[in-house]
């Protein structure tokens, strides 16, 4: 407890320098006391610059997803995110979030990984989740809606995503239908929407939604199979991101995200995922049981469903998990 104290201390300081004897002052701790946290807290990563006759001063922090880092950059959330796990490895974080729903997990519960063992994506598709190259993380949602109104929530959470990587890092990534946000036409994020229904009623138990975001991974960190149609930020920008400023951005841009479900003011998702959809307009495969068939991509519905119209002049709705739409010569184009 006193690494925290002491590290929320230098915070407060704004890198200004901090006599031992002002943090032990202040914080009721020992000037020993204070010299282990300083220490334990370079172990852990903290760049903390240490002068005779001044004290310490906080000069950097290392980009690592702890719920210290994470709330620094957080801000005020209404529910998403108020109680935040933040993990060094998991299996999954829709698994852990699950259990923990379980377990009786308060709404707006937030898992954060920094890997991942069997990160998954839809339809059971692997997700790569190398540590410390990527955010993974689960919001644990209970809200008082019938399953039908949450049909919408998958699509809405690659709008989070995009409006996230936007506020942070100043580019605004395309969507590829249903829901995968894209930069330079490669896949950035996944998503996984899974929810638990009271088998008698029917009734919502806990929805989780899953957000995996490649940060800084290289070529190298997909497998060959992937590697053609992933980036991540690093990759696409050419320079360093913070996870933890985005990791608190969508934490913020989820919380926002379920105040509009829970209202039904969700236009302005629909809309925005209008014009970041880079399917629109373009001819694209329709891949499914019974093989692939070409249609051009018209628009999204109200329900974000995709609008085509088949080779036979026919018009159609295309429902997320029915089929799979890819470009005509890649994963978008």
């Amino acid at each position: 407890m006193s690494r925290e104290t002491v590290l929320e201390a230098l915070r407060r300081s704004g890198g200004a320098f901090l006599s031992g004897e002002e943090l032990s002052r202040q914080l009721g701790l020992s000037r020993t006391a204070v010299w282990k946290a300083v220490e334990a807290l370079r172990r852990a990563g903290y760049d903390i610059e240490a002068r005779t006759g001044l004290g310490y001063r906080l000069a950097a922090v290392p980009d690592l997803l702890t719920e210290p880092e994470i709330r620094s950059l957080l801000g005020h959330v209404d529910r998403v995110g108020q109680t935040l796990v933040c993990l060094d490895e998991v299996d999954s974080t829709n698994t852990y979030a699950k259990s923990l729903a379980a377990a009786g997990a308060a709404d707006g519960t937030v898992v954060v990984a920094d890997g991942q063992t069997a990160g998954r994506g839809r339809m059971d598709r692997v997700f790569l989740s190398p540590k410390g190259k990527g955010i993974y993380l689960t919001a644990l949602l209970r809200p008082h809606l019938p399953p039908e109104r949450l049909m919408s929530v998958t699509a809405m959470a690659g709008v989070a995503v995009c409006q996230a990587v936007e506020e942070v890092c100043g580019v605004q990534p395309g969507l590829k239908w249903p829901n995968d946000p894209i930069l330079n036409g490669k896949k950035l994020s996944g998503i996984l929407t899974e929810l638990s229904l009271e088998a008698e009623s029917g009734r919502l138990q806990y929805l989780v939604v899953g957000i995996g975001l490649n940060v800084s991974q290289e070529p190298e960190d997909f497998s060959p199979q992937v590697r053609p149609i992933a980036t991540s930020l690093v990759q696409a920008l050419g320079r360093p991101v913070s996870r933890c400023a985005l990791a608190a951005a969508e934490i913020r841009a989820l919380d926002r995200l379920y105040r509009a479900l829970e209202t039904g003011d969700t236009a302005a998702y629909l809309a925005q995922y209008r014009r970041s959809c880079v399917n629109l307009g373009k001819q694209v495969q329709l891949i499914g049981p019974q093989g692939r068939t070409q249609a051009l991509a018209l628009d999204v519905d109200d329900q974000f469903g995709l609008v085509v119209r088949m080779e036979d002049g026919t018009e159609r709705v295309i429902r997320s998990g029915e089929v799979s739409v890819r470009g005509m010569d890649g994963y978008v184009d």
